[in-house]
């Protein structure tokens, strides 16, 4: 069959114009995307310090890849593993004689008894985790559970290969949170972000001593949620509360513990604590707001002053208030404890003096409802030894407001 070419042309053209109008589309796009990451990548270099980020030329800064990659050259020298080690005691395996080898005059080999002995100790290294320097004289942010052993001894060791001995100078019995201290000066350290205006969705940077091992090692995700709370928990049987914690599927694992978890401008908004057990990248962060006031502390005193009001509480929420038929679904309940002497209300401090009673429903604070949302506890941490607040509380079935001056945590 002859095949006329007059009924291929029109085809083979109109294909030839769709793929050129394809193309003309692909380049517009492209270079209004270029266009966008110049935008992007000069405001950030504008906005970093570091001499080594500014001089990157915005031509190379096209896609999030190069964010991450100056995000983490920027903080890398201020990330520190800390290696715990301890005197453990070294055991050796001898034989003793059993008596009735003899008795039986049978060969001692029958009756040989294993038995072990202490032959003195030696140093070794029991476990790792991970701090980032806030100060240029030393001073380094980490987990609570990391150097929570008094007998054991940390060092730090930084990115160039530089080791420290480090000195624990608080611990948090609150948060947890510690202080850690080397000699020295003109050490990199990291700016502390704004907790507060993070986004779901935003990308995060986590940088750790990962399995205690992997040194420096970087994960990169996103905010997979805010403001959760759980109940933490380790091998020792050990747990607390952790409130309004930061939800990441950046990757964290042991040894990742006290690290930073960064924003794309290499700012700290949180501090890796815990991971779900099991999961895919279910990590939590305690955010940086909570945790500036206890650095602030440590810098001014030494140690961590904390402000607190002196009440026992639980949150009231939709089935309490139906449970317990109470009038409102939110605010805090000031009660007893379980034990006899865990009282709602302890005497002499703030919550006594300015008049607040067992049974009271405490329902704002400085104008903040008291939900799940506003965490009371995570409030007051944010504050100030010396700072007033404006309670409004539900007492006996009436609405009063009551101001409260914070005092120092008795220790």
């Amino acid at each position: 069959m002859k095949i006329d070419k007059n009924i291929i042309i029109p085809v083979a053209s109109g294909a030839l114009g769709g793929l050129a109008v394809v193309l003309v589309f692909i380049f517009l796009a492209t270079n209004f995307r270029s266009q966008i990451y110049k935008y992007l990548a000069s405001d950030y270099v504008a906005s970093v310090k570091d001499e080594s980020v500014e001089n990157i030329s915005t031509e190379n800064i096209l896609s999030q890849e190069s964010f991450v990659i100056s995000a983490v050259k920027k903080s890398t020298p201020a990330v520190a593993s800390i290696i715990v080690t301890k005197e453990l005691p070294v055991y050796e395996n001898y034989f003793e004689s059993s008596p009735f080898g003899g008795f039986l005059n049978l060969p001692d080999l029958f009756f040989n008894i294993p038995k072990q002995r202490q032959n003195g100790t030696e140093k070794k290294e029991v476990g790792g985790g991970t701090g980032f320097f806030v100060t240029e004289d030393g001073l380094i942010v980490t987990n609570r559970h990391v150097v929570e052993d008094e007998k054991a001894e940390y060092t730090v060791l930084l990115s160039d290969g530089k080791k420290y001995d480090a000195k624990v100078l608080a611990r948090d019995e609150v948060l947890d949170i510690a202080i850690i201290k080397v000699v020295g000066s003109n050490f990199e350290y990291l700016d502390l972000g704004d907790s507060e205006t993070i986004s779901v969705g935003q990308s995060v940077i986590a940088i750790g001593n990962a399995l205690a091992e992997f040194q420096n090692s970087v994960s990169v995700g996103v905010i997979s949620g805010l403001s959760r709370s759980l109940v933490a928990g380790d091998s020792m049987g050990n747990s607390e509360l952790l409130e309004h914690v930061i939800q990441t599927d950046a990757a964290i694992n042991p040894g990742n513990s006290g690290g930073p978890l960064l924003d794309l401008r290499g700012n700290v908004i949180g501090v890796n604590v815990a991971v779900v057990k099991g999961s895919e990248n279910i990590g939590f962060a305690l955010p940086i707001n909570s945790v500036k006031s206890i650095i602030n502390s440590v810098k001014e005193t030494g140690k961590i002053v904390r402000p607190y009001v002196g009440i026992r509480y639980v949150q009231i929420d939709e089935q309490m208030k139906k449970e317990n038929d109470l009038s409102v679904d939110y605010g805090i309940l000031v009660i007893r404890g379980e034990g006899k002497n865990e009282i709602a209300v302890i005497p002499g401090s703030p919550a006594d003096k300015a008049g607040i009673l067992e049974n009271d429903i405490v329902l704002e604070l400085d104008g903040k409802k008291l939900d799940k949302n506003q965490s009371f506890s995570l409030l007051i941490r944010e504050k100030k030894v010396g700072d007033s607040v404006n309670l409004k509380v539900l007492s006996k079935g009436l609405e009063k407001n009551i101001k409260l001056k914070l005092e120092n945590m008795p220790s």
